[in-house]
């Protein structure tokens, strides 16, 4: 456990790059926890909640004004802040399961290891504005010339245009990889790192063996 955070079993976070498959892991767990008879509340970051996803457009929108490395940081806690105290923690104080695409991890990868935004810095953003970590939390791994091809196709079959930060260059891609990783060796108790260069049913089984070797442990 991250010193000053409190650990919460039953928030599960989803973690990786673009094109990963983060969406598809996300139905795959809340479609089993929900057989299983439990509440359960599926979210996303940044947004999860109406203020959360205004700040999401101003992260992600196209702008002739450059946003600024620390800008970014700021406005990723605030929409975190916001969805924590809205939807994240009501829902784990009603005993709801939470299964969230993106949370803290993320600021780390790409704030962090591809911004260069200092670590220590965010540790501090994290334990003051946010105060929780996830239980569990399935990094989906993906090399980035893969990841580039299937979000390539998505977009060739009328998927969203590239945002902000999607529109990077592979090396920053590269740092994203590099400290999701990082992050996976340092809280291996946590992180469960994913291969997620199969077809998407594969990923979702290993996803869902991790989910059930989890709650075998008690969780």
């Amino acid at each position: 456990m991250s010193m000053g955070l409190r650990r919460e079993p039953r928030l599960l976070t989803i973690e990786g790059g673009e094109g990963a498959g983060k969406s598809t892991v996300l139905r795959a767990l809340r479609e089993a926890l929900l057989a299983d008879g439990f509440e359960v509340v599926s979210t996303r970051e940044p947004g999860g909640t109406p203020l959360a996803e205004r700040i999401r457009e101003l992260l992600l929108a196209h702008g002739d004004e450059p946003v600024h490395a620390h800008t970014e940081l700021l406005l990723m806690f605030a929409a975190r802040a916001q969805h924590v105290q809205e939807v994240v923690l009501p829902a784990l104080a009603r005993g709801a399961w939470v299964i969230s695409d993106r949370f803290t991890d993320s600021s780390y990868a790409y704030q962090g290891a591809a911004r260069g935004m200092d670590v220590d810095f965010i540790a501090e953003l994290e334990r003051r504005a946010v105060g929780i970590e996830p239980g569990l939390t399935l990094l989906l791994d993906l090399g980035v010339a893969h990841a580039r091809e299937r979000t390539r196709g998505r977009d060739l079959l009328g998927g969203a245009s590239p945002d902000r930060i999607e529109r990077e260059r592979d090396d920053f891609f590269e740092r994203v990889r590099a400290g999701f990783l990082q992050r996976a060796a340092q809280q291996p108790g946590r992180i469960r790192v994913i291969d997620a260069s199969p077809d998407p049913a594969r990923v979702a089984a290993s996803a869902l063996a991790a989910l059930a070797g989890y709650r075998a442990e008690g969780a």
